[in-house]
């Protein structure tokens, strides 16, 4: 049987991650502060917190990789029109720059905005999402999460 207690703790714990947009990083730091000391009160509140915690590492991990795929693709387009000479005096010189990849550019760019706002808003919903779930006594699995901390 869950307790209330337990169900405030757990729901707490993940609407605790809804502090990123306060304080940097406040979605790993709060959820993991909460729940290292809450843990050992019950099962119900060490499974909900471990769920909120590889959530939010998993959503860190994917943010991290569109990132690392984004910028180097909007970087070589950029450079793609770009023609570099040695100069006489060892000095880089631009011979030509155009502006023909503009399409690239603005299609990673704009590719890459939407999929972020895509992953914040699916986040946001499902740590509300969670937190009903939890305050109703019932753990809630996230989807496309990776366990981090088993």
């Amino acid at each position: 049987m869950v307790t209330t207690a337990d169900k405030n703790a757990a729901t707490l714990m993940q609407i605790s991650a809804l502090s990123q947009y306060f304080i940097p990083f406040g979605n790993l730091i709060f959820p993991t502060l909460l729940w290292s000391l809450e843990k050992k009160e019950s099962e119900f509140i060490d499974e909900s917190g471990k769920q909120a915690i590889n959530f939010q590492l998993s959503l860190l991990l994917y943010f991290m990789l569109l990132l690392i795929i984004s910028i180097p693709a909007i970087v070589y387009s950029v450079l793609d029109g770009v023609s570099l000479t040695l100069g006489s005096e060892k000095d880089w010189v631009i011979e030509q720059f155009t502006a023909g990849k503009i399409t690239s550019i603005v299609a990673i760019a704009v590719v890459t905005v939407l999929l972020f706002a895509a992953l914040k808003v699916m986040e946001f919903f499902l740590i509300v999402y969670a937190a009903v779930k939890n305050s109703n006594g019932e753990v809630y699995n996230f989807p496309l999460t990776i366990k981090f901390i088993k």
